[in-house]
């Protein structure tokens, strides 16, 4: 067969398989380079899931209409000059292939400005066959208008959703792109909707909240470290807000959004303890690493990351999520159903503001305020105006009133409010103070949102618990001052036990119980490496292993305190996980936590009746560890419900 020289049309959609091989890619790679050309705000619209419209207006530093045209070559690029400059990337894009690649499949039209250009210019490029450069009159900055995505490249077209969940690929770009960049502001339309639109005021917490809501937000834990290695900023949620995946999970490294098992399995094994299994927690943090200590070359899509350094990051990165974690007040709270509680509020407040607003006062009030009104459309004199017997003030003083009448309710409404609540002080608790506590947001600093001031498990606290009984022959409760807390005895005991059990062993305190005859393991290749790696921590730990010929391995010894726990599943377990772990964490703290969550099977269990000085020295115990919120394996100890959300169930509330 013979050899064929491939033409650059050709060239061009191969390598756009492998660039952009949906809507989204083609937002992503429009929106980094706008990014990379220092726009401080960044428009995205869409229209049929992008398929059919994509435009990415941007107010960065344009393109100089000479570059147009080699802009839209393969391979050309501003970001680097030569190979060593791959070494210390900082910008989002540098390989040059996105704009040759999307103008390949798609209608591309190109307006740009530069801010030294007296004009702009226009540009056209459908399926790479090139159009003119005209002159134009528009803003600083650059506009991408894309059109027709994958027209010429039919058998890729039909490899797409539907628009509804290409828009929702495209979303999810864009979310993560304004996560990663809070100095920008970035707006997201689609359909001619407006989905998303941040501020760009730098406040990554203001993000969280655009995209996310209220409950993620109210749940966050602040982070900011420095050491040797990187910087990271940024939230993370606390253990009550996981996922069944890993959605929530967004980190960044220079401003990209990338996934790396390093890092998801560092923050994971942070959380463990602390969150249930095959639950996720949400995270939104902003890495800086020194360019030359990564790769960021090895993905065409530049979702992938390479690091010199992995395995003294991982442990880092882990210590900073349970450092975080640790020492929180963890209490899961029950609350009354927030559209129950709305709806009881409509029900309330509609019947008692049509009485009210019938009250002669505040007929006089809305009388006032639309005469007014008048005056101000009529333009009053400087000085000023006599309106039935009274004054009104100049015009200047006028301009301010209504300008600060926008900026709070009339006075006919707080009235209202002011009435209803005399009649029914119930709405004090629920909707006034909700609403002084977002005003005095906009005039104090935010300050992280705690579930209560007052630790339940302090040794402060304990003088003052009271033990009410137990149900279920499970869950004991406890009450103190306005909440009940409610107490899992499985759960705490098994926390009690992992944390006497790794306290043992960090102290060296565990004693070995010799075995006869030997337990034979027999290990594969790597099995074996990982326990001839780590013989001393087993030793240490308790663990006597030896070859015994071929595969074979025998076990003489293994830690007294699981002498009657399955000792051949536990000790391969741990080398399961070892193994699996591929190195990055290799420290005896893994083998360590392994034997303290299987020691947990010595638990008191459920259905199992306790008495009240047992649960007495339970919770004795439970003051002092560091996390005594969740079990072993991330189940929650403790749980609590106030004492207005109980009232509210049995109706003593209204």
């Amino acid at each position: 067969m013979a050899i064929q020289i491939l033409d650059e049309i050709t060239i061009n959609k191969i390598a756009a398989g492998e660039v952009i091989d949906r809507p989204a890619s083609v937002v992503k790679e429009l929106v980094e380079n706008a990014i990379d050309a220092l726009a401080t705000a960044v428009t995205v619209e869409i229209k049929d899931g992008g398929i059919s419209f994509i435009r990415i207006t941007d107010n960065g530093g344009g393109i100089e209409k000479a570059d147009i045209k080699n802009a839209f070559l393969r391979h050309a690029t501003s970001k680097i000059k030569t190979a060593e400059d791959l070494l210390s990337v900082s910008s989002l894009g540098f390989r040059g292939e996105a704009l040759s690649s999307i103008a390949s499949v798609s209608m591309v039209e190109l307006i740009s400005k530069t801010k030294s250009g007296l004009m702009g210019c226009r540009y056209e490029i459908k399926g790479g066959t090139e159009g003119e450069i005209e002159d134009v009159g528009v803003p600083e900055g650059t506009t991408f208008v894309v059109r027709n995505l994958f027209y010429n490249t039919p058998a890729r077209k039909k490899f797409l959703k539907s628009s509804v969940t290409e828009a929702g690929y495209i979303s999810d770009i864009v979310q993560k792109i304004a996560l990663s960049h809070p100095e920008i502001g970035i707006r997201f339309i689609n359909n001619g909707k407006h989905m998303l639109n941040t501020s760009g005021n730098g406040n990554l917490k203001d993000v969280i909240y655009q995209i996310y809501g209220r409950d993620i937000t109210a749940n966050l834990l602040e982070i900011n470290v420095v050491n040797s290695l990187f910087k990271v900023q940024g939230y993370i949620g606390k253990p009550l807000i996981s996922r069944g995946n890993r959605n929530f999970e967004n980190y960044f490294i220079n401003g990209r959004y990338i996934k790396s098992g390093i890092i998801s399995k560092a923050i994971e094994e942070g959380y463990k303890n602390f969150m249930m299994q095959h639950k996720y927690p949400f995270t939104a943090l902003l890495f800086q690493i020194e360019p030359e200590f990564i790769d960021v070359n090895v993905h065409p899509a530049k979702m992938e990351m390479r690091f010199q350094n992995g395995e003294k990051i991982y442990p880092e990165i882990l210590k900073t999520i349970r450092d975080t974690l640790t020492g929180k007040d963890l209490v899961p709270e029950v609350k009354i159903e927030e559209g129950e509680r709305k709806e009881k509020n409509e029900k309330k407040r509609e019947p008692l503001k049509k009485e009210i607003e019938k009250s002669p006062e505040i007929f006089e009030i809305r009388r006032r305020e639309e005469m007014k009104s008048a005056v101000s459309r009529e333009g009053p004199d400087i000085n000023s105006q006599n309106i039935n017997g009274r004054d009104v003030k100049n015009a200047e003083s006028m301009t301010v009133q209504n300008a600060d009448n926008k900026n709070r309710e009339s006075s006919t409404d707080r009235i209202i409010k002011e009435k209803e609540i005399a009649v029914n002080p119930s709405l004090v608790s629920e909707e006034t103070v909700y609403n002084q506590k977002n005003t005095s947001k906009t005039t104090e600093k935010p300050e992280q949102m705690t579930l209560f001031d007052d630790k339940l498990l302090s040794k402060e606290a304990r003088l003052r618990h009271k033990i009410v009984g137990q149900v279920f022959e499970t869950y004991w409760i406890v009450e103190y001052g306005e909440k009940m807390f409610i107490i899992d005895q499985h759960a705490a005991h098994e926390k009690v036990l992992f944390e006497r059990t790794m306290l043992k062993l960090k102290t060296k305190e565990s004693l070995s119980q010799e075995l006869n005859p030997p337990i034979i393991l027999n290990l594969s290749i790597r099995e074996a490496e990982m326990v001839k790696k780590y013989q001393k921590e087993f030793l240490r730990l308790g663990y006597e292993i030896e070859g015994f010929g071929g595969n074979d391995y025998a076990v003489h010894s293994v830690p007294f305190d699981l002498y009657s726990l399955a000792r051949q599943e536990l000790l391969m377990e741990m080398i399961d996980h070892l193994t699996d772990e591929n190195g990055i964490r290799g420290s005896s703290d893994l083998i360590m936590e392994k034997i303290a969550s299987m020691s947990c099977k010595a638990a008191v269990k459920g259905n199992s009746r306790l008495s009240a000085v047992e649960a007495d020295r339970l919770i004795d115990e439970l003051l002092t560890l560091e996390n005594p919120y969740n079990c072993p394996h991330g189940r929650p100890t403790i749980i609590s419900m106030s004492k207005y959300e109980l009232e509210k169930k049995f109706k003593r509330i209204i």
